[in-house]
């Protein structure tokens, strides 16, 4: 993890030469390992933008088109790094456009810290301009949350702050700070009548957190390592608390070790190679039907950093009914949650496999070449595959391509949400860990591009991809404005089929076709009501290529399958950002698919 910078220079101050709340906040950022933080202006935080020009060289200021943008961006940053995510909002609008994106934070517990200015602090509470009550409207999504009533709590909340989200399960905080608190100079601070002196790394005061996780018992250690060594169908199911806990290596080591199968969760992707044989690949509502059979048929469940959501579990009574479960996790209120484990264990994961690797005798490996074979049998009856399509591009084959043309480069992917995050999730088999950013437990549209944003911008020589739907794209475009502005090369594979096509498709199997709003054309149009011919139009709306020239980003549009790979090879090959808008056909469906609160007796092959 991250820990404060020391940093024994004074900070720089305003232009007048007086130390005030905004340069001390600044200069608290960087003693964090802020290096970027994405912060849209207005009235209430234009002290702290004043004060950040001053600190160019220390941190990075990138003007974000959307604060939505700018916080999905901060995550993209600690999605790939060991930093807390920052991002800054001014008060009212600018704060409440930040709320979707802290949601997402806390549902998929990354550490991220989300300033908003206020109003000052006279005016808190009387409907002043541009005021929202930002820590009542985040009380719930956050880790915690501040409002600065004093300049000189600054450093205080600002060490706590950080250390709260990036300790225990990791998750959003919210530094509420009104304008006034930010403009008082420091000159003009008196403590018991005497002049107050800056502490940059105050005694912190958090009675009641308490992050320092359980150590976990050989005991425990030992339950495990039975329980294994008695199963005779075992599996694993992964997930992102294993990424969170930089544990993918230990965990790759016990699994080859003990050659259980591994399926992961959608969060849980990267922690085990996906194109290793041992791989069940993605379970749940769209994983794989072997990987699905064999969590139904285990005896034994290995969950390791992950909180049985639904989306894996299906009908929950009927999940992996049939088996012991073992439940590691960081956080105590997830065991036992959703799911009664047989061998609860809160710890930190990646504790619990440096413990099971240390301690594991030959005798533990379990006996599973029957096992293996059932698997191995599903596997070859129940393939991912990529179906003949003509000169159509299916999403599939895309992002099957562009796996070919990019895997040895190691890139790192974003994606929306929808048909394309699932088929991304399936078709492109990621090797290591936060290469693969999702919104998974808030579902948020529009988290692709900014999260790329993000993300180049931490990692400036890398190779990275947003994989996106014409719906999500359209949720936050105008972060392509940032990427020219900005000089930061993302590449957008945008899968366009016209359609919101994950809804379009519960519509098909679920609705009798209706067509409820699901087409993104023109409503004269004759697939607005679903009674299209199928083909697209030569002309599609809205023009995405046209869009992208217009903020001086690279594109093209590609329709015909034999065209596809030297069109992606162009985008890959530009020197700068890159969109290329790839039509597909609207009647494509992801599948496996188990309905919501079915089983894996009702899996959807075809």
């Amino acid at each position: 993890m991250a820990t404060a910078t020391c940093i024994s220079a004074p900070p720089a101050s305003t232009a007048n030469g007086k130390l005030n709340g905004a340069d001390v906040f600044v200069e608290c950022l960087i003693r964090q390992g802020t290096d970027i933080i994405f912060a849209y202006p207005g009235g209430c935080s234009m002290p702290i933008h004043q004060a950040l020009t001053f600190r160019s060289d220390d941190i990075r200021t990138i003007l974000p088109r959307h604060e939505q943008g700018g916080a999905f961006a901060a995550q993209g940053v600690s999605r790939t790094t060991d930093k807390v995510g920052v991002c800054m909002g001014t008060s009212g609008p600018g704060a409440t456009n930040l709320v979707t994106a802290i949601a997402d934070a806390k549902m998929d517990s990354i550490p991220l810290v989300a300033i908003s200015a206020q109003v000052p602090t006279h005016l808190i509470g009387s409907d002043a301009f541009q005021e929202t009550p930002m820590v009542e409207i985040c009380r719930a999504i956050t880790k915690h949350h501040y409002l600065i009533t004093k300049t000189e709590d600054i450093p205080r909340i600002v060490k706590e702050a950080f250390y709260i989200a990036r300790t225990g399960r990791p998750g959003p905080v919210l530094i509420d700070i009104p304008k006034d608190v930010q403009m008082k100079f420091i000159e003009d601070i008196k403590i018991n009548g005497q002049p107050y002196e800056v502490d940059y790394d105050p005694a912190m005061n958090l009675p009641g957190y308490h992050p320092e996780v359980r150590r976990v018992h050989p005991n425990q250690i030992r339950a495990i390592l039975k329980a294994i060594r008695g199963s005779k169908k075992p599996i694993f199911y992964a997930g992102g608390g294993i990424i969170q806990a930089n544990a993918t290596e230990e965990f790759t080591k016990f699994a080859r070790k003990t050659g259980i199968p591994v399926a992961t969760t959608v969060m849980g992707i990267g922690c085990f190679p996906g194109d290793d044989d041992q791989s069940l690949h993605m379970l749940g509502m769209h994983g794989t039907v072997y990987s699905n059979y064999a969590i139904n048929e285990a005896d034994l469940l290995l969950a390791f950093g992950v909180r049985f959501d639904d989306r894996v579990t299906g009908k929950l009574s009927e999940f992996a009914k049939h088996g012991k479960i073992v439940h590691v996790d960081i956080d105590p209120s997830e065991i036992h949650k959703n799911k009664i484990a047989d061998i609860p264990v809160v710890a930190n994961v990646k504790e619990v496999l440096q413990g099971l690797n240390a301690m594991i005798a030959d005798e533990d490996i379990p006996q599973i070449d029957a096992w293996w074979t059932q698997i191995d049998a599903w596997k070859k009856q129940y393939p991912l595959k990529v179906k003949d399509s003509g000169d159509f591009i299916i999403p599939q084959y895309a992002i099957s391509e562009m796996w070919n043309q990019t895997i040895d480069r190691d890139p790192l992917i974003t994606v929306g949400v929808g048909q394309h995050q699932m088929w991304a999730a399936q078709f492109y088999k990621f090797r290591n860990p936060r290469r693969w950013l999702s919104s998974s437990g808030l579902g948020t549209m529009g988290f692709g591009l900014p999260a790329a944003m993000g993300v180049q911008a931490a990692h400036p020589d890398r190779l990275v991809i947003n994989i996106d739907g014409d719906g999500c794209m359209l949720m936050n475009v105008q972060e392509l404005a940032t990427l020219y502005c900005e000089k930061l090369p993302v590449k957008t594979l945008l899968l366009n089929n016209q359609h919101l096509g994950m809804v379009m498709q519960w519509e098909d199997r679920f609705h009798g076709k209706n067509r409820a709003h699901t087409y993104l054309g023109p409503i004269d149009h004759p697939e607005a009501v679903g009674t299209g011919a199928g083909p697209h139009y030569e002309e599609t709306y809205p023009n995405f290529v046209q869009i992208a020239r217009g903020f001086g980003v690279g594109a093209a549009q590609v329709r015909s399958k034999k065209e596809f790979p030297e069109a992606l090879k162009a985008m890959l090959e530009y020197d700068g950002p890159y969109l290329l808008d790839v039509l597909c056909p609207y009647q494509e469906h992801v599948l496996p698919m188990i309905p919501g609160g079915k089983t894996v007796k009702d899996i959807l092959v075809e």
